[in-house]
C-alpha cells in the first residue's frame, strides 16, 4: 500500500505551511488557474466543491478511447467539431498483430476527416508531448480523452484528462463540468543537482502524499525553482499530477514556455500568464529542489516512493526509457551520453520508446542512436508500447525499472509484474550495472561528469504526419470507413426505481481502470468490439466475472463493492461501458477517483458511497443488496442519500452520491446518449428540455 501522508525523517529539501494537507482556510484568489478558469467559466461560480462549467478550446483523443468518441458524436449526429482545434492521435494501439488496430486507424483517420478534425499518424508519437509541440497555446483550455492530457499545463494550459463523453460533447461546443477544485501552490526553490532531474521533483510529490493527496485540487507550481525547469521539465511534473490525483496540474507561461514555443516554430503562440503578485493558494507546499535525490516508486503503485539508495542492489532485467512521462530530447540525449562507449549486460534488456518522430530524427542526426545501439538498446517506433502493455512485457520475477507514469499491477502485460518508476538517468544507471543503482553512484564510479545537453538543438520541426481538417464541403462527403471489428454502442436502459441486486465483486483500495478493463496486446485490438472487450472485465481480479455477470445480467444485473480510490488511474470509459454492457446497474464505494466516477454516470452506472465507511466491511461477495425509492433519490432537489438493505445479512447501511441534478437525470435515463437523445427529441415535438436540467448539457 502505497505511502498517503508525509513520512517522519522524509522531509528532505521541503518545508509546508499549516493546512498543507488539510481543508482550505482562505479565499484563494489571483493564481493562474484562477485566471484560467475565470477567462472559460460558462456556468456555475468558481467556489471549491461546487460544479462548474468551462468553454473548451481544444480537444485531444488517442485511438485506445477515441473510436469510442468518433461513435459518440455519431450518435449525438455532430457534423463538425466546434472547438478551435481538436486532434485525433494514433499512439496507443500501434502493435499490429492482425487487422483489428488498422482497421481501426481507418476508421479514426475517416471520423477526423469527416468531422473537421487533425489526424496524427501512427508512429508520429505520443499525443501529449506532440500536442504541446505542435497545437499547445498558454491560456488556453484542453480536454483530453487521456488522463494525462494534464501534461499540457506546463505551458500555461488549463488541460483536463476527462472520459470520452465529456470530450465528445466538448467537441460539440458544449461545456465541460467539473467540481471546482481547490489550487494547491506548490512553491520551488533552488535548483536540481547534477543527476536529480523533473521525474524526482514529482515523485517527492508522490512520496509525501500518496495516489490520492491531490484529489479535487490543481496543482500549482511557482517560485524562484521555476527558472531552472524547461518546458519539457515541467511536462514531466505537470503529466503526473495525475497519478496525485489531481484535476490537473498548471504553470505559468514565461520565457521557458516562450523558448519552447520559439524552438518549435511557433513564437507568435506565446503568451505570458502569471499569477498575480497577491496570489494566494487554498493550501501551500515548498520544495527546495537542490535539496531532492533519486527517487524510486516500487512496485505497485506511483506511491510507493523512497530514496534509490535504499534499495541499491536489486537485479534488474529490464529498463525502458521513453513515455509520456519523460518524452524531452534531453531524456533520451542524458542516456545516449552515460552509455557512450558502455555495454549493458547480457541478462538486461534496454529498451528506447521516442516519444515523437521529431524527437527520433534529432537524435539520429545527433549520433545519439548510434550511441544508444551501440550499447545495446533496443529501439522502438514512437509510441506508448509498452507503457500501456502493447509489447515490452518483462518476465515474471525480473524488475523493469522504466520513465513511465504507472506501475499498477498487469499494466505492463505481465499479471505478476515488478515495474519501478524512475528518472532515465536512474534507468540508464541501472541498465549498465545490472541492479538499481544510484547515478550519482554510478557517476562516480565511472567519472562521467553530469551531461550537458542543454545546446543539443532541434532540426526543422516535422509536421509531415500531421494531417489537417478538411474543408467542410469536402468532409462532407467523407464516408466512415467502418470495419467489421467496429460495433455499435449498446442500448442503455434507464434506472429502476427500486432493484435486487447481487455483489457480484467485492475490492479494495485503489482498484485501478487497467483491473477493471485491461489495456495491453490481448484485450486493446477489441477496444471498438463492446462484447469481445467485455470479456475482459474484471479478469485480473476474477477471471470468472464476465461470465458470472452474463448469467444474472437478464435478471436485473448486479453491483460491485470497492474501497477507497475506486476507479484510479485511465479515463478509459471502457472501465464504465463493458462492466455496463454486462449488467452493472449499481456501485458502492468508500471513495472514487474522479474521471471514473464521471464515466459511470455517463453510462447510467449509479456510484454510491457509504456514510459510515465502517460498513464495507459489513459487505460480502455474494450478498443481495435492495435499493429502493432510487427515482426519488436522484429527483433534482432530493436529498442525496440512499438506505441499502443486505437481505443476506438482515442489515442496513445508509449511502450518499454525489450527483448534481444535471447527472442526476443522465443515470436515471440510463446515460449521456440516451439523455441527449430525450432532449433532442423533447426539442423536435417543441417540448424543450425539462426545467431540472435533464441532460441539459449532455450530462458532463
Amino acid at each position: 500500500m502505497e505511502a498517503s501522508a508525509q513520512q517522519p525523517g522524509r522531509t528532505t529539501g521541503s518545508t509546508a505551511r499549516p493546512g498543507r494537507t488539510g481543508r482550505a482556510v482562505r479565499t484563494a484568489h489571483g493564481t493562474v488557474a484562477h485566471r484560467l478558469i475565470a477567462d472559460h467559466l460558462v456556468e456555475g461560480r468558481a467556489e471549491p466543491g461546487t460544479e462548474i462549467g468551462l468553454r473548451v478550446d481544444q480537444t485531444l483523443t488517442q485511438d485506445a478511447t477515441g473510436t469510442l468518441v468518433m461513435q459518440e458524436l455519431e450518435a449525438l449526429g455532430l457534423d463538425r467539431v466546434r472547438t478551435q482545434v481538436s486532434v485525433q492521435y494514433v499512439d496507443h494501439n500501434i502493435l499490429q498483430t492482425d487487422e483489428r488496430n488498422a482497421e481501426d486507424h481507418a476508421f479514426l483517420r475517416s471520423a477526423a476527416r469527416r468531422l473537421g478534425v487533425w489526424y496524427s499518424k501512427p508512429g508520429n508519437g505520443v499525443s501529449h508531448p506532440v500536442h504541446m509541440q505542435h497545437f499547445g497555446v498558454p491560456g488556453r483550455t484542453l480536454a483530453g480523452s487521456d488522463s494525462h492530457t494534464c501534461a499540457a499545463g506546463a505551458l500555461g494550459m488549463f488541460a483536463v484528462g476527462t472520459g470520452g463523453l465529456e470530450v465528445a460533447l466538448a467537441m460539440a461546443g458544449r461545456p465541460l463540468r467539473i467540481t471546482m477544485p481547490h489550487i494547491w501552490g506548490i512553491r520551488l526553490t533552488g535548483a536540481l543537482p547534477e543527476w536529480v532531474s523533473a521525474k524526482d521533483v514529482v515523485l517527492e510529490m508522490l512520496r509525501r502524499h500518496g495516489v490520492k493527496g491531490a484529489v479535487n485540487r490543481v496543482l500549482e507550481y511557482h517560485g524562484p525553482g521555476l527558472a531552472s525547469l524547461s518546458a519539457m521539465d515541467r511536462h514531466v511534473i505537470a503529466n503526473m499530477g495525475a497519478e496525485l490525483g489531481a484535476t490537473t496540474t498548471v504553470f505559468p507561461s514565461d520565457d521557458a514556455v516562450r523558448d519552447f514555443l520559439r524552438s518549435e516554430g511557433r513564437a507568435d503562440a506565446w503568451t505570458p500568464l502569471r499569477a498575480a503578485d497577491d496570489a494566494v493558494y487554498d493550501l501551500d507546499e515548498e520544495i527546495d529542489l537542490t535539496a531532492l535525490e533519486p527517487l524510486i516508486a516500487r512496485p505497485t503503485s506511483p506511491g510507493n516512493v523512497m530514496p534509490v539508495r535504499e534499495v541499491a542492489g536489486e537485479p534488474v532485467g529490464q529498463a525502458v526509457i521513453g513515455s509520456s512521462a519523460n518524452p524531452g530530447l534531453r531524456d533520451f540525449a542524458v542516456a545516449a551520453e552515460m552509455v557512450r562507449g558502455r555495454q549493458t549486460p547480457p541478462g538486461v534488456s534496454f529498451d528506447v520508446n521516442p516519444t515523437s518522430r521529431e524527437i527520433l530524427q534529432d537524435l539520429s542526426r545527433s549520433g545519439a542512436v548510434f550511441d544508444l545501439i551501440a550499447a545495446g538498446a533496443r529501439i522502438h517506433q514512437a509510441g506508448c508500447l509498452g507503457c500501456i502493455g502493447m509489447g515490452q512485457a518483462p518476465a515474471v520475477g525480473r524488475n523493469s525499472l522504466r520513465t513511465f507514469p504507472r506501475n499498477f499491477p498487469g499494466r505492463s502485460g505481465t499479471q505478476d509484474d515488478a515495474v519501478w518508476l524512475c528518472s532515465p538517468e536512474t534507468a540508464t544507471a541501472s541498465a549498465l550495472r545490472g541492479v538499481i543503482t544510484d547515478p550519482r553512484d554510478w557517476a562516480a564510479e565511472t567519472g562521467l561528469a553530469y551531461p550537458d545537453v542543454k545546446a543539443l538543438r532541434a532540426e526543422p520541426v516535422n509536421t509531415a504526419m500531421l494531417e489537417p481538417p478538411l474543408p467542410p464541403d469536402e468532409a462532407s462527403r467523407v464516408e466512415l470507413e467502418r470495419g467489421p471489428g467496429v460495433s455499435a454502442l449498446p442500448d442503455l436502459d434507464p434506472l429502476p426505481d427500486s432493484v435486487l441486486l447481487p455483489v457480484l465483486l467485492k475490492m479494495g483500495d485503489n482498484v485501478s481502470t487497467d483491473e477493471i478493463s485491461p489495456a495491453g496486446a490481448r484485450a486493446l485490438p477489441y477496444r471498438s468490439d463492446i462484447p469481445r472487450l467485455a470479456e475482459f472485465t474484471f479478469t485480473r481480479i476474477d477471471p470468472d466475472y464476465p461470465a458470472r455477470a452474463a448469467d444474472c445480467r437478464d435478471a436485473g444485473g448486479h453491483l460491485v463493492v470497492g474501497g477507497e480510490n475506486y476507479g484510479q488511474g485511465s479515463s478509459r470509459e471502457h472501465a464504465a461501458l463493458t462492466p455496463r454492457y454486462l449488467g452493472l446497474r449499481v456501485v458502492i464505494a468508500t471513495s472514487y477517483a474522479r474521471i471514473h466516477w464521471q464515466n459511470l454516470a455517463n453510462f447510467g452506472v449509479l456510484a454510491l458511497e457509504f456514510d459510515d465507511p465502517g460498513d464495507y466491511d459489513r459487505i460480502r461477495q455474494g450478498d443481495e443488496i435492495r435499493l429502493d425509492g432510487l427515482h426519488g433519490a436522484l429527483a433534482p432537489d432530493a436529498e442525496p442519500s440512499v438506505v441499502a438493505v443486505n437481505t443476506t445479512r438482515n442489515e442496513r447501511y445508509r449511502l450518499h452520491h454525489h450527483l448534481p441534478a444535471h447527472r442526476r437525470s443522465t443515470v436515471l435515463l440510463g446515460g449521456v446518449i440516451p439523455a441527449v437523445a430525450a432532449e433532442e427529441a423533447g426539442r423536435r415535438t417543441g417540448a424543450g428540455s425539462s426545467s431540472d436540467g435533464a441532460a441539459t448539457g449532455g450530462g458532463t
